[in-house]
């Protein structure tokens, strides 16, 4: 194919894509007015006050509540990229708050960005232009975001990632100057009486330094491991005194049946069926855990300095913890029953809340530091996997063909909707 055959075909596609711009712009607007879309998004802000003000700890207050925390992190992930792409100089043609119908618009004098309020509270959206090639014939080369300097396409790819960063730190700090923060590392703050732990001789002060061959100095990455398939009866723990000797524990856990604020022993005596019988429950009802009889210290810390130091402990915590599960995932050590899609989310909602506020914006700060991490990752339809391309294009010194790379975004998002559909199958099947 000749130059001139390119250029024009680049033409073409340019006219096709304003010309799609102008159509759903003019459908938006002929869609309704914009008082009847005020009308319906007042009716949606008072219906959502109703809700958590009149229904907690439903079902439909736990999915609203889900449903504004989604929201706020999209929207500072979003805004992350608008900001950025404006310093950058990239041409933003939209920043959304909400999505669906517009219902308020306007633009700044001397900034071509329209910045809309649209009906339905859920997230927001950053329009770039040149995400992946030119889209606008009108607009001049260096407006594109493709057309950027790669250490400036970089920043703007990463600064949603770092805006959900930063509001997890934020979260996690408020958390820590309001209600208190406990001790991150992996100190033993209470040993259960006849637990496993007990008999075993550990005391309260000891610090668990190793669990099942890892190095361990949280309770947060105790707990992934300790997760993990195991392919022994035991878990072995290595465990510091006080006095600084070591030993090593292999542990069987204690197993227990619960039922709402119940948990009752499973022995050989007195077996999982015979506790399901005597007690009236069926075993979709309940859950089978296991416990080997160790607590973290529950001493609340106060402070400025003290919720300095647990917002940034507490952080790093999470995205280790994370980073181990997506590893656990990959290498089988996990399985895909550990987690959870929209359906199950919104049931954690409703557990989180019966502990207070304070959970309820710990599990902000936790899904902010999932999506941050999620989407930093070099995989096709994430941050992560559009920054690995201009880390190629960084290598090979020429730009990656932009059909391969919409391909390549187009068959994640596909294999991504794939499994949040089996995930939220499995989800609605254990409701059932």
């Amino acid at each position: 194919m000749t130059k001139s055959k390119k250029e024009e075909k680049a033409l073409t596609k340019n006219k096709e894509v304003k010309k799609e711009r102008k159509e759903v712009v003019e459908t938006e607007k002929k869609e309704q007015s914009p008082i009847v879309s005020i009308i319906e998004l007042i009716a949606i802000i008072i219906a959502v006050i109703a809700i958590l003000v009149f229904f907690p700890n439903t079902v439909i207050w736990n999915i609203v509540v889900l449903l504004l925390i989604l929201t706020l992190l999209i929207f500072v992930h979003e805004f992350g990229h608008f900001i950025t792409a404006k310093l950058c100089g990239v041409h933003v043609y939209e920043f959304a708050l909400g999505m669906g119908p517009k219902v308020l618009g306007f633009k700044r004098k001397n900034d071509p960005t329209e910045y809309t309020l649209r009906a339905l509270p859920i997230g927001g959206f950053c329009q770039m232009a040149g995400e992946e090639l030119e889209d606008d014939s009108n607009l001049a080369k260096d407006k594109f975001m493709c057309n950027k300097p790669k250490l400036q396409r970089v920043i703007i790819l990463v600064a949603g990632v770092t805006m959900n960063f930063i509001t997890a730190i934020l979260l996690l700090f408020a958390i820590g100057m309001i209600w208190g923060s406990t001790e991150q590392r992996s100190y033993i703050g209470s040993v259960e009486e006849n637990s496993p732990a007990a008999k075993a001789g550990i005391k309260t002060g000891d610090k668990v330094v190793g669990c099942n061959g890892y190095s361990v100095n949280t309770w947060d990455k105790l707990t992934v491991i300790t997760t993990m398939k195991n392919k022994n009866d035991y878990i072995e723990y290595e465990i510091e005194h006080k006095d600084g000797t070591k030993e090593t524990y292999k542990l069987i856990p204690d197993e227990y049946i619960s039922y709402e604020d119940k948990n009752i022993q499973i022995t050989e005596e007195n077996t999982k069926e015979k506790i399901l019988e005597e007690n009236g429950w069926k075993e979709k009802d309940v859950t089978i855990g296991k416990k080997i009889g160790i607590a973290a210290p529950s001493e609340k810390l106060t402070g400025f300095v003290a919720s300095i130091k647990y917002a940034f402990r507490k952080f790093s915590n999470i995205v280790v913890m994370m980073l181990m599960i997506v590893w656990a995932l990959i290498t089988g050590k996990i399985g895909l029953g550990a987690l959870s899609g929209p359906v199950g989310m919104y049931a954690v909602v409703g557990q989180v809340a019966k502990f207070g506020m304070a959970n309820i914006i710990y599990l902000a700060a936790y899904l902010s530091v999932n999506l941050g991490v999620l989407n930093i990752l070099p995989f096709p339809a994430f941050d992560g996997g559009r920054v690995l391309f201009v880390g190629i294009e960084a290598i090979t010194r020429k730009k990656v063909d932009p059909k391969v790379e919409a391909a390549f975004h187009s068959i994640g998002f596909i294999l991504l909707m794939i499994l949040m559909l089996v995930i939220t199958l499995k989800d609605i099947v254990s409701i059932f």
